[in-house]
């Protein structure tokens, strides 16, 4: 497969509370493993939480005896979680801290994702599509029908989430598992890029081209960052060989 990872401040920032985790390699029983993280909590909490949560993550991967990716990724957040209310507890200049999290890894012909926050994973096919559910106050609303999608775009309360790593003693975490398909790829991404660029801007720039992954997301992220940059942006894009989703 081939992968990159980019994060940036943003226009109106000063920290970069985003913190990203590329691997194509094997880590632990995983073949591979990509993770975007975005922190939140005032001063440095945020950047600790994000930073802290990923390296608690790769240490659990890496000593999880277990075969089922699902099971490797969810204890690996479920201590993390554990850990960053630790810390939280132990230095209250980290107390409120948290952060969301997207975790994926490609395991034969299928991609195994874990999210908890609104932190978005999309699969770019025939069109784009989010493959996680934003855990926020804006999504809810527009379940329950308050208000329709085009309102919760630039809704005031967009960035309040229901659910962070480091929040509550109990993490809840969506799991999902699609087949991958030739000349796909796979974004994943902080709210920073998606609160910036409409999801087909994104699909345009992805497939205008093909050109090598490192550049589409140099030029996701400016392309966030002319729009505003209003937050952190994180960026990893995946395209797995055809060998790894068809027969060879």
């Amino acid at each position: 497969m081939k992968s990159c990872c980019v994060t940036d401040v943003g226009q109106k920032r000063t920290m970069n509370q985003d913190f990203v985790y590329a691997s194509e390699e094997p880590v632990g029983n995983l073949p591979n493993l990509f993770v975007v993280a975005d922190g939140m909590g005032g001063h440095k909490a945020g950047d600790f939480a994000s930073r802290y949560t990923v390296e608690v993550i790769l240490k659990s991967v890496r000593a999880n005896r277990e075969r089922n990716p699902i099971k490797i990724i969810r204890t690996a957040i479920e201590t993390a979680n554990t850990k960053v209310l630790e810390k939280a507890r132990e230095d209250e200049n980290l107390s409120g801290m948290g952060t969301t999290v997207v975790a994926a890894t490609v395991l034969g012909r299928y991609i195994y994702v874990a999210n908890v926050g609104d932190s978005r994973l999309y699969l770019i096919r025939d069109k784009i599509q989010q493959i996680t559910k934003d855990h926020s106050l804006v999504e809810e609303m527009v379940r329950i029908g308050e208000i329709d999608r085009a309102q919760a775009r630039n809704h005031p309360d967009k960035n309040i989430i229901t659910r962070a790593v480091g929040v509550r003693s109990r993490v809840s975490i969506d799991f999902f598992d699609i087949r991958l398909e030739k000349e796909d790829t796979v974004l994943m991404c902080s709210d920073g890029l998606s609160n910036m660029i409409e999801d087909e801007e994104i699909e345009k720039i992805i497939k205008d081209g093909r050109h090598q992954l490192p550049e589409i997301a140099l030029e996701l992220v400016e392309r966030a960052n002319r729009n505003g940059g209003k937050d952190n942006i994180a960026v990893v894009l995946i395209e797995p060989l055809v060998c790894e989703v068809e027969e060879c």
